[in-house]
Order: structure tokens, then sequence, then C-alpha cells
């Protein structure tokens, strides 16, 4: 089976976390032993950023920023979706900790929605969102 990095790629709604995950380095602590659980933004969740924005966040002198945002999607443990449960705080790899929410019988992580959940991989789960987790 393949590895958190390896899934991402092949994803074709994840192609902007795949480009991410490659600037920032983060492919290397996520092809490691995990478990990991990874809430991906989706392509269309980093479109809804302002213009520019992935784009600058890509730029080797802004890779402090990029692998930031990106740990604080990242969970060092794996929490499969029946086990979001209304107000667990997890805690991310950047070190502070996201909310779940149900909003509309639809599990939230802060202010996004979980489109796509349990994507299986050797090292850890991804559930996709709708929306960039943004401190």
């Amino acid at each position: 089976m393949p590895n958190i990095p390896e899934v991402v790629k092949s994803k074709k709604t994840l192609t902007a976390m795949n480009k991410g995950v490659l600037a920032s380095e983060l492919n290397k602590t996520l092809r490691g032993r995990g478990p990991f659980t990874v809430f991906a933004p989706s392509d269309r969740a980093f479109g809804k950023l302002e213009s520019g924005t992935l784009e600058g966040l890509l730029k080797p002198e802004n890779k402090v920023q990029l692998t930031a945002l990106l740990s604080r999607h990242i969970i060092a443990y794996k929490v499969n979706f029946k086990n979001l449960k209304e107000g667990d705080k997890l805690k991310t790899l950047k070190g502070n900790e996201v909310t779940v929410t149900i909003r509309n019988g639809k599990i939230c992580i802060d202010d996004a929605t979980i489109q796509n959940q349990d994507i299986e991989s050797s090292n850890g789960v991804i559930h996709s969102l709708d929306t960039v987790l943004i401190d």
C-alpha cells in the first residue's frame, strides 16, 4: 500500500497539496512510520485563498511559512472519520490544536468541512477538506 505522499500525489483533487508537501519537504516526514492523519485541503480549497497566495508560499524563500501552514493540517496519530467526535481537540504537528465540530450533519475541522474521508495509506489516513486551515 502506498504511503501518504504517494497517495496525495495520486489524487487529482490534491495537486496543490502535493506541490506544498514537496516544496515544504514534509514528504520526508510523511513517508515515515507514522501513523499520521492528514486533513488535506483540496485544490478547490486552495483556490479559495487570495489570488497568488499559494504561488507565493511555494517559493523557496517562503518554505518556513508553507511548512507551518501545512503542519497545521497534520496529526501525529491516526484518526478515522468514524472516531471524530464533537468537541475533540486534535494536536497538530505545528503544535496547536484543531477542534472537531458537527454542523448540519457534517464533520468539520475548525472552519473546514471534511469532503472525502478515510483515504487509507500504509502509514495513516487522509481526509480531504473544503477549506485551508489558517491561524
